[in-house]
C-alpha cells in the first residue's frame, strides 16, 4: 500500500515536472513583458505615447528583432542535431556588407538578393566542409570561419570608412529600408514576415520532415542513427547551408533596417541565438529540442535587449546578456537533467 502511494506521487510529481517544461518559457516571457510594462518606460522616447506594450513600441521591437527571429530557427535544428555554429553573426555582417555594396553600385534587386544568398549558403558550405568532411571540432572549425567572415567584410570596406554606405557621387537608395521599416501588413515591414514565414516553414520541417527526424536522431545518437542508415555527414551539412542562408536573410534585414551594409552589425547575434535555444528549451548536447520555443526564447532576448537599453548604460547591458546566459544554461542544464530522470 505504501509503495503505490509512492508511486502514485511520484508519477503526480512527473506530470508537474513535464508541465513546467512545457510552460516555464511562456511564464519567462510573460514575466519579463510584465514588469518592463509596469516599469514606466512610457517616460521613454522610444516608446511612443504609450507603454512597453503600445502598438508603436511593439512594432518597434518587431522591426529591429526581424534578424534574430530569422536566425534562431534553423540555428536550433543544427543544435538538435547535437552541432553549432558560432559564426552566424560574421555571416550576418558579410551578408549585409555584400547586399549594401550591391544595392549601393545600382545592381538590381533581382541579382543582389539571390548573390547574397549564394553568400551565406557559401558560409554555411565551408562550415559543412570543416566540421562533417575534415571533422574539426564544431566549436573550433566555426570560431576560424567567425573570424573569415568578419575579415572578409572588412575587407570589403573601403579604407577610411566604416561601413558600406552612401558616398558623394554613389548614394544608398530610399528604398533601401522599405524591406525593414515599411508597412506591409498590421503595420510591420516585409523582414518580419519574411522571419515570421521562415519560422513556419522550420517549425513544419521539424516537425513533420524526414530532415527535422533526422537531425533529432544524430543529436540523440549519432552513431545508431547511422547505423539505421541515416547519412550523417550529408544531412547535417544541410542544415549548416540552411543556417547560412538565413544569415544572409538577416544580414538583408539588418542592412535594410540600417540603411547601409556594416562589417560589425552581427557581433554578438551567436551569443543572442544560443541564449534563445538554451531557453526554449534545446538540449546543447542535441537530441531534442522545439524551433517554437526558440522564437519564445528570441522574444525573451528582443524584450530584454529593448527594456534595458532605456534604463541601464550600454556596459551593463553586456554584463546583464551575460547573466542571462548563464541563467540559461543552469535553466537548460536542470531541464535536460529532469528529463532523463523521467
Amino acid at each position: 500500500m505504501t509503495g503505490a502511494r509512492v508511486g502514485a506521487l511520484g508519477s503526480d510529481g512527473g506530470a508537474g515536472r513535464a508541465v513546467v517544461k512545457k510552460l516555464y518559457i511562456y511564464v519567462v516571457f510573460l514575466f519579463i513583458v510584465v514588469v518592463f510594462s509596469v516599469a514606466r518606460l512610457d517616460q521613454v522616447e522610444f516608446f511612443g505615447p504609450g507603454h512597453f506594450l503600445s502598438p508603436a513600441s511593439v512594432v518597434n521591437m518587431l522591426r529591429g528583432a526581424a534578424p534574430i527571429l530569422t536566425l534562431s530557427g534553423a540555428f536550433t535544428l543544427l543544435m538538435i542535431s547535437g552541432y553549432i555554429d558560432l559564426s552566424v553573426g560574421s555571416a550576418m555582417s558579410l551578408s549585409a556588407v555584400v547586399f549594401a555594396l550591391l544595392i549601393r553600385e545600382g545592381v538590381p534587386l533581382a541579382v543582389s538578393l539571390p548573390v547574397t544568398l549564394v553568400v551565406g549558403s557559401g558560409c554555411g558550405l565551408l562550415n559543412g566542409l570543416l566540421v562533417m568532411r575534415l571533422r574539426i571540432t564544431p566549436v573550433i572549425a566555426t570560431l576560424v570561419t567567425l573570424n573569415l567572415f568578419k575579415g572578409a567584410a572588412l575587407l570589403i570596406v573601403p579604407n577610411g570608412l566604416s561601413a558600406i554606405k552612401s558616398v558623394p557621387g554613389r548614394a544608398m537608395p530610399g528604398w533601401i529600408n522599405d524591406y525593414a521599416r515599411a508597412e506591409v501588413l498590421l503595420a510591420l515591414p516585409g523582414a518580419f514576415w519574411v522571419a515570421a514565414l521562415v519560422t513556419v516553414a522550420l517549425v513544419v520541417v521539424q516537425r513533420w520532415t524526414l530532415l527535422g527526424k533526422y537531425a533529432a536522431a544524430i543529436g540523440g545518437n549519432r552513431t545508431a542513427a547511422e547505423l539505421s542508415g541515416i547519412d550523417a555527414v550529408r544531412w547535417v551539412w544541410v542544415l549548416y547551408v540552411i543556417v547560412g542562408v538565413c544569415a544572409a536573410l538577416a544580414g538583408v534585414a539588418r542592412a535594410s533596417y540600417m540603411s547601409l551594409g556594416d562589417p560589425l552589425s552581427g557581433d554578438g547575434t551567436e551569443l543572442d541565438c544560443i541564449i534563445a535555444v538554451l531557453l526554449g528549451g534545446t538540449a546543447f548536447a542535441g537530441g531534442e529540442g522545439s524551433v517554437a520555443k526558440t522564437v519564445v526564447g528570441a522574444l525573451i532576448i528582443v524584450c530584454l535587449t529593448t527594456g534595458l537599453m532605456t534604463v541601464i548604460p550600454a556596459f551593463w547591458q553586456t554584463f546583464a546578456k551575460g547573466t542571462v546566459l548563464i541563467a540559461a544554461v543552469a535553466l537548460n542544464h536542470l531541464l535536460v537533467r529532469e528529463r532523463g530522470q523521467l
